[in-house]
């Protein structure tokens, strides 16, 4: 039902209740009975122990208890236990951060009042809000919560704080008459309250319209629970290359298995080695890297002022090709600035940051002296003295206590070198009247130490001009004619086309004997001082962010509650509106289908006065698209949106509890700049990522290979199973994690974002793990078969020369890993934690090969000093072969 639009007599025949005596308790049970309580209702919950074990349904998990199944059919116990072990961490790594992202519902809870006045049998009486039922009479305050929608028939000076719901950042004006606005949305029911929002000014009474889940806050609730988490594209990519590898290692297995039955071997003896074959084709610490180079990235990303709290957030945020912000507190300072004031045709601009005191005045480029400009002077002196806001400075950071516009005008005066102590020794307030939604205005009574009086009056510039009859021109007091009148109008106009919100200030002189005792009497034939404009000013650095983000290939999007022009004058100052591009409202958006959003969704740059239904469908047609979305904000409003796209960006100082619980990232400094910093973090340790998965593939590889080509010889097994699983989940262990903390690339934020079907083996990763791993595996197999045929009797000791060529050969080859072109194009020194973990696996191998209890473990004996230079001369061929092949096309790319 639409209460807005009723009178409050249709209210009462609605409700059924009564507005003087409020509801019975029988009539209380009988609502409760058919509506339930005043309380949000939470989604099914998965117990801790299935969704324990939900972690170990990751393809690549399976994938790992794969090769568990195989160490132990090979008899290899401690193998086993050292799978099982990091399967077990990956999965409470898992288990821990699921249960943190669904605490939103009870943030969400926290936000409605535990308490209300409500009027029941003719008294006022304190309720639990969850008690509250349709129909009930409601009253509150300055500083309460609203406990449940409720439609105002009762408003004093009642301004309520929205922004959690609409992302305004300026509170409400109320009244209680019936809204005739077809289709309002949140921001325009000018006589609704809803549940959760904040009484900052006067007070009020309501009769409840909606209550729980029904209410404006419940309908948010339910998105946040129908909301659908995508996978990331990190996930996706590691379950298509799960699936690659399980495939290749049982054709593998059946290959050997088949080529050893034909060639005269017993089954059982083929079916081993087959499974061995099977070990090496699985990277069995891959899981386990991605999950530390994650961890390490998330470490680093805390220093750039980002907190992570969902892992695959990291890489998603650095291929995301569109960031949707929310515009109040993230691109926008939440801190009402007056920036032009303008009195008798001549506009004055202020500077400044914040709420911080200090900024200089210019006209016409000059920079005056407030005090040598006499209306400019009066025009800030009066808005000082005509306001209850409050500066607070706690070591040099500014707040303002109170209304935000009567702080900003607070801010202007104290720029010009007033303050508020010392105005109050030259004037007495005498009397006040309040500020009131249906007048518009505030007037104070002001007498100066002469014994003068004078009436101070500040609202609304349309009403206040039409209650004056004088104005200041050209430094003196004239008649406000209508030409005159008319130039007051152009000037209220050219602010609010700047997107200014305008604050007339008006003043009346009154005999020292003259008393007067009403708003009527006070508030006319004023004399018209000026105007002053003020707005929610862009960050200084998110203009270069904006830019930034679009040289890297990815588009900005304003989503805000804010009205149109406000919106679209933020956007072109920030270089989010260009040419070509579109702005649309929420109405427009209430006739779209997601399809139809579709068609023009990538020509729009803003969205403004949206409702939270319009963000998840924004985010929705978005992905449909194609796109990696990015949401950012700082709302309850934000929060179902911020779940639904592909990465959600929360705000850590201004941001609700229900926005940080609903996202995957927040940012400690509320700063939309910090996001670039967090783009790249992201795409780098994307990088990072595909290096060293063309590390360990390319290694594992080798190992196929190797084997693959022994058996087809008709040799013996040039690796033995311990020593596969050794260098797969040690050996290789430590330089692929150091390749996760590698340096970005020069060019990493001047690349296109990664299109999201973009497979694990793109741009050449393939070719690359291919060739790699066959001339590792081919070097591995000389060097096996120069010492095997040297002397066949002695096994063991040309499986550990193939077993430390291959380390080796693998260990040079993780610097080539660090560039897309050759080892020569980047400084292998740069990367330090690279060369120490190169360092440490060469000493593990030089422990297993040397130390006598290990030897018969991982079935090595002591290699002779001879045979080293064979191990580095095979070992260093694969990867300065191909380097040698790189720089002579390079050479002659540049000849030509």
């Amino acid at each position: 039902m639409k209460f807005h639009e009723m009178d409050e007599t249709k209210l009462a025949e609605v409700l059924k209740t009564d507005f003087t005596e409020g509801l019975n308790e029988r009539e209380v049970e009988i609502r409760h009975k058919q509506h339930g309580h005043n309380a949000l209702e939470e989604g099914e919950k998965q117990s801790a122990l299935l969704l324990f074990f939900s972690q170990f349904k990751d393809f690549m998990v399976l994938v790992l208890l794969a090769a568990t199944l195989v160490s132990g059919l090979l008899g290899e116990i401690i193998d086993a236990v050292a799978i099982i072990a990091i399967v077990i961490v990956n999965g409470f790594l898992g288990f821990f951060q699921e249960r943190k992202a669904e605490k939103s519902l009870e943030a969400l809870k926290e936000l409605s009042a535990p308490q209300v006045q409500a009027l029941r049998e003719g008294k006022w009486e304190k309720v639990p809000s969850k008690d509250v039922v349709p129909g009930d009479i409601l009253k509150f305050s300055s500083g309460d919560r609203i406990g449940a929608d409720v439609r105002l028939i009762e408003s004093k000076s009642l301004e309520i704080e929205e922004s959690a719901l609409t992302g305004e950042s300026l509170p409400v004006q109320k009244f209680t008459g019936a809204l005739r606005v077809p289709n309002p949305g949140i921001g325009d029911m000018e006589n609704m309250a809803f549940m959760g929002t904040l009484v900052t000014r006067g007070n009020g009474i309501g009769v409840v319209v909606a209550t729980g889940m029904k209410t404006a806050m419940g309908q948010i609730a339910g998105l946040l629970q129908s909301a659908e988490t995508m996978d990331t594209p990190l996930q996706r990519r590691l379950e298509q290359l799960g699936k690659i590898l399980i495939t290749v290692a049982l054709l593998l297995t059946v290959l050997v298995v088949g080529i050893g039955v034909l060639q005269g071997h017993d089954l059982y003896t083929m079916f081993l080695a087959g499974v061995s074959l099977a070990v090496a084709a699985i990277p069995e610490g891959l899981p386990a890297i991605v999950t530390v180079a994650l961890s390490l990235g998330v470490q680093r990303m805390i220093k750039q002022n980002s907190i992570v709290r969902k892992l695959p957030a990291v890489e998603t945020l650095g291929c995301a090709s569109v960031i949707c912000s929310d515009k109040t507190g993230t691109m926008t300072q939440n801190k009402m600035t007056v920036t032009h004031a303008w009195s008798g045709g001549k506009t004055w601009t202020v500077d400044g940051v914040g709420y911080e005191p200090r900024g200089r005045f210019y006209s016409n480029s000059e920079e005056v002296s407030p005090a040598d400009a006499r209306p400019l002077q009066q025009l800030l002196t009066f808005g000082m003295l005509c306001n209850h806001a409050e500066m607070i400075d706690k070591n040099n950071e500014y707040m303002i206590d109170g209304d935000p516009t009567e702080g900003a005008l607070l801010v202007a005066a104290m720029k010009a070198g007033l303050t508020r102590s010392g105005l109050l020794a030259q004037f007495e307030i005498v009397n006040e009247f309040p500020f009131d939604s249906q007048r518009k205005m505030m007037s104070i009574i002001v007498k100066d130490k002469s014994g003068r009086q004078f009436v101070v009056t500040k609202g609304a510039p349309d009403v206040l001009i039409g209650l004056s009859t004088s104005i200041l021109w050209n430094d003196r007091q004239q008649h406000l004619t209508k030409e005159l009148t008319q130039k007051v109008q152009g000037a209220i106009d050219g602010l609010a086309g700047d997107a200014l919100r305008t604050i007339a200030i008006a003043y009346k002189p009154l005999s020292a004997s003259t008393v007067i005792l009403s708003e009527k009497e006070a508030e006319k034939d004023l004399t018209f001082i000026g105007l002053q404009g003020m707005i929610d000013p862009p960050r200084p650095e998110v203009k270069t962010a904006v830019r930034e983000c679009r040289d890297a290939g990815i588009k900005t999007v304003m989503i805000t509650g804010d009205h149109v022009i406000t919106a679209k004058a933020i956007a072109v100052q920030l270089g989010i509106l260009t040419d070509g591009s579109k702005v649309i409202d929420g109405k427009a958006l209430s006739g779209m289908s997601v399809e139809e959003l579709e068609d023009i969704v990538e020509d729009v740059s803003v969205f403004a006065r949206v409702s939270p239904e319009h963000k998840l469908k924004i985010v929705k047609a978005l992905q449909n698209k194609g796109h990696i979305v990015a949401m950012t904000g700082d709302g309850v409003n934000d929060a179902p949106a911020i779940k639904a796209a592909d990465i959600g960006v929360a705000m850590g100082i201004t941001g609700t509890d229900v926005a940080k619980e609903a996202s995957s990232l927040v940012l400690l400094d509320d700063n939309f700049a910090t996001i670039k910093a967090a783009i790249k973090e992201g795409r780098n340790i994307y990088e990072n990522i595909r290096k060293f998965i063309r590390y360990l593939l390319a290694s594992n590889v080798g190992e196929i290979l190797v084997m693959l080509f022994a058996m087809i010889l008709a040799l013996p097994l040039p690796l033995v199973p311990i020593q596969i699983l050794w260098v797969n989940l040690v050996t290789d262990g430590l330089p692929a994690m150091a390749l996760g903390l590698d340096q970005p690339e020069g060019d990493v934020m001047k690349r296109a974002p990664r299109h999201p079907k973009e497979g694990v083996f793109s741009r050449g990763l393939g070719w690359k793990v291919v060739s790699r791993g066959f001339l590792i595996g081919l070097a591995t197999l000389i060097s096996f078969m120069t010492i095997y045929y040297r002397n066949p009797a002695d096994l063991d000791y040309a499986q550990t020369i193939a077993f430390t060529t291959l380390v080796v050969a693998q260990l040079i080859h993780v610097f080539d890993c660090r560039s897309e072109k050759s080892i020569f194009s980047r400084n292998p020194f740069e990367n330090k934690f690279l060369v120490w973990a190169v360092i440490s696996s060469m000493a593990l191998v030089l422990v297993v090969i040397y130390y006598p209890p290990l030897q018969p473990i991982f079935h090595t004996v002591p290699i002779e000093a001879r045979d080293w230079l064979l191990i580095i001369g095979m070992s260093a061929l694969p990867t300065f072969l191909l380097a040698g092949t790189f720089l002579a096309r390079k050479t002659k790319k540049n000849m030509i």
